[in-house]
């Protein structure tokens, strides 16, 4: 079975960091571009940040840019800073499925539905 597995989430004070990892289970990540996406009840997935097969191209959410960074090696990593309590959510990794992102080593922060592959998600909390 095909599967994303993130970690790295917990609670945080407001201006910490929090480092989340992406593994893939069954299948290889270095075939896919890679995105994070986030979620708070009652409020569509977000896509966040995203990373190129090579990591070559990196995007990032004007929500985000400035204090997250992504990467890649063995494995994806999400690395957050000055964290804010508005960036408390559920943080899913997720693998597109878009061919575009196949043909060129590029990434889209498209819509979940450009995504194929999904964690189970890591909880960040960001409160005093």
């Amino acid at each position: 079975q095909l599967q994303l597995v993130e970690s790295g989430g917990g609670l945080v004070q407001p201006g910490g960091s929090l480092r989340l990892s992406c593994a893939a289970s069954g299948f290889s990540l270095d075939r896919y571009a890679i995105a994070w996406f986030r979620q708070v009840p009652g409020k569509e997935r977000e896509g966040i940040s995203c990373i190129s097969r090579r990591g070559a191209t990196t995007v990032y959410a004007e929500s985000v840019k400035g204090r997250f960074t992504i990467s890649r090696d063995n494995g994806v990593f999400l690395q957050m800073n000055s964290l804010k309590p508005e960036d408390t959510a559920v943080y899913h990794c997720a693998a597109s499925i878009d061919p575009r992102t196949t043909v060129q080593d590029t990434c889209l922060l498209t819509g979940p539905d450009d995504y194929g592959y999904w964690g189970q998600g890591t909880q960040v909390t960001v409160s005093s």
